[in-house]
């Protein structure tokens, strides 16, 4: 876990990252908060904020001038200290969904920010959250990068919190950014956006696979929770609830009301 001697972590060459200290079943080792800023540049863009914790939000605000805060979806471990956060640098809170903003005006799908010396071309990505949305990086090295949040994540697989329908679109619309980096809000960064766009689609297809052998041995009328215990049966209770949402969502798609 880290300590509130932290440093960021150079992630890319126009990003830093800092892990906040909440660990758990649902957050891998924390969220990870990242800091943009193109080399030569003092102004900084702060990414999910993170959970209210006094010391993870000084670190971050001490790394340079925040000029901007963008939030990548509504759940709390990105958002709770946006507040807090937004007071203690001036800085103004943008999400797409509105109720997340803060003196800034929501987030729009294919919008070009120009801040902390660079581009951020905003993707909106539903599935995990309806308002999820990733930040991409063209001109960051080689293959530029993109701030995935939670719709690709460094170690396992995300939650379905929205539909399936919306969450397979938004993975085939990364892919088409091809071998970016991706910097995940929770886990290691990871080298190739395109190869873990398809690493996920193929997981997905597993999964529905899954559900429609525990369908033909339950009946096509089972309940989110009966297919869960078929599914998932090796998840721990502590993240059961998340097991479920993701079956909710695999069903809605299978019986076609998503």
């Amino acid at each position: 876990m880290p300590d509130h001697d932290a440093q960021p972590q150079r992630t890319s060459p126009f990003t830093r990252s800092l892990l906040a200290p909440n660990a758990g079943p649902m957050t891998l080792d924390g969220t990870n908060s990242y800091l943009i800023a193109a080399p030569g540049t003092t102004d900084i863009v702060v990414v999910d904020p993170g959970p209210l914790d006094d010391g993870h939000l000084a670190a971050l605000a001490a790394a340079g001038r925040v000029t901007l805060v963008l939030v990548t979806h509504r759940h709390a471990d990105h958002t709770a200290a946006s507040a807090q956060f937004a007071e203690l640098t001036g800085a103004p809170v943008r999400a797409f969904d509105p109720a997340y903003c803060l003196g800034g005006d929501p987030l729009v799908d294919g919008e070009l920010i120009e801040a902390g010396g660079t581009s951020i071309h905003i993707v909106h990505t539903p599935g995990h959250t309806d308002d999820s949305v990733c930040l991409h990086l063209p001109d960051d090295g080689p293959t530029g990068s993109v701030l995935t949040g939670d719709t690709i994540l460094g170690r396992g697989t995300s939650i379905i919190d929205g539909t399936l329908a919306d969450y397979l679109a938004s993975l085939e619309c990364l892919r088409a950014l091809g071998p970016a980096i991706v910097l995940p809000a929770h886990g290691p960064v990871l080298p190739d956006l395109a190869a873990s766009c398809d690493t996920y689609l193929a997981h997905r297809r597993e999964r529905l696979d899954q559900v429609r052998a525990a369908l033909r041995e339950l009946g096509d009328d089972a309940s989110t929770a009966q297919v869960t215990d078929v599914v998932y049966a090796q998840t721990d209770a502590a993240v059961r609830f998340a097991a479920e949402a993701s079956v909710r969502a695999q069903l809605a798609y299978l019986r076609g009301s998503s």
